[in-house]
């Protein structure tokens, strides 16, 4: 699939990024499989721990308004690699987007798609907690 459009509204969300500390802006565009694109910028606290990267600001909003069924998430960073989602990302996608195209933008505007499964092997999901672990 060409996500040619996608990756250009992760880069332009990075115009929305507030990374007030780390000065590292980071843009992401979350699509539904209805075609709707939500997207959104890091936010940075002087409190750390409560700084939101740009994916789950994205995927946040789409949830609030009442999307649950998506299909690919572009992610933009101020890299000249692909810029990765973090860990406590790749677990919100698996959990709320399921195995989704994760579409990583380099600053030449160069795509790399692969699978939330390529990112999180063996994720914790939602089934583990139904599962006992002894008797």
């Amino acid at each position: 699939m060409d996500y040619t459009f996608l990756a250009e509204k992760a880069i332009e969300a990075k115009k929305t990024a507030l990374p007030t500390y780390s000065h590292f802006h980071v843009g992401a565009a979350l699509l539904t499989e209805d075609g709707k694109i939500y997207s959104g910028g890091n936010i940075e606290s002087s409190s750390y721990g409560l700084t939101i990267c740009a994916e789950r600001t994205a995927i946040f909003k789409a949830i609030s308004e009442g999307e649950r069924k998506f299909s690919a998430i572009a992610i933009a960073g101020d890299t000249v690699g692909y810029c990765s989602p973090c860990g406590a990302c790749r677990q919100i996608i698996s959990d709320l987007c399921k195995d989704i195209d994760i579409v990583l933008v380099n600053q030449k505007k160069e795509i790399k798609v692969l699978r939330t499964k390529d990112l999180l092997p063996f994720a914790f999901e939602d089934t583990d907690l139904q599962t006992k672990t002894s008797e």
